[in-house]
């Protein structure tokens, strides 16, 4: 099978996480405290928390931390609460961008994006704008190793409900139904190293970039949106060159 490779973004996205583990760790925090609130510390019954778990274990969160978290957020229902809001846009040469906060200021938030794609050549636009140029998937990646059989792994990955297998030169991308994402990947884990595993919004169209400026202007864009602490994930459908 085949398909368009995430490699680039994933070393991108853990190089980020590596570098501010900290402020990652704190807004995986904050959507846990939303899951329970909303649908309460019960992993069988909480899908929400079991993503946002799932995510945790990812960016290899301690499991003290994670459990942590459920408890404290159990016992502050009355706590302060967050509100759920995305906003969508455009970045430089059209590049579509979907920004998920968690606020408890949506001026503040707003106000925060609306600058963030301002500075960096782009422009606001209405709920609806950006988001059909995406789909919701489970995306999880493994390295390549020596002693790994990419017939064995693909088998194994389809057998367990995976919708798509990737190879790629750094390693394997394997797709699936966000419904099926949990159960494939405890099946995965329990054989293979998990590079990376989240559910995500795959890009159904890519935009690249060859301005020297556009390129300085969306990393700029990506910088601000990433660092703000409301801002939960940034999606788009820019393509990095060679």
């Amino acid at each position: 099978m085949a398909g368009h490779s995430k490699f680039a973004n994933i070393r991108h996205k853990k190089e980020r996480s590596d570098s501010k583990r900290s402020k990652i760790f704190t807004k995986i925090g904050r959507e846990i405290s939303v899951a329970v609130k909303q649908g309460g510390p019960n992993l069988d019954t909480n899908s929400r928390l079991r993503d946002a778990v799932a995510k945790a274990k990812a960016n290899n969160m301690p499991n003290d931390n994670i459990e942590r978290g459920i408890k404290k957020a159990a016992g502050e229902i009355n706590d302060v609460n967050y509100e759920s809001i995305t906003y969508e846009g455009y970045g430089p040469n059209g590049i579509a961008v979907l920004v998920e906060t968690l606020t408890d200021n949506r001026n503040r938030t707003a106000a925060n994006v609306r600058a963030a794609f301002t500075k960096g050549g782009g422009n606001m636009g209405q709920v609806g704008s950006v988001d059909f140029l995406f789909k919701k998937i489970g995306h999880i990646a493994i390295e390549k190793s020596e002693k790994m059989e990419e017939d064995e792994l693909m088998m194994f990955a389809i057998e367990s409900g995976a919708e798509d297998f990737i190879t790629q030169k750094e390693g394997f991308e394997i797709i699936t139904s966000p419904s099926l994402f949990e159960k494939v990947l405890e099946k995965l884990k329990d054989k293979y190293n998990i590079l990376y595993a989240e559910i995500t919004m795959q890009p159904l169209t890519y935009v690249s970039l060859e301005n020297p400026d556009d390129i300085k202007k969306w990393g700029k864009m990506l910088d601000l949106l990433e660092d703000d602490d409301d801002v939960q994930n940034v999606y788009h459908n820019y393509e990095q060159g060679n």
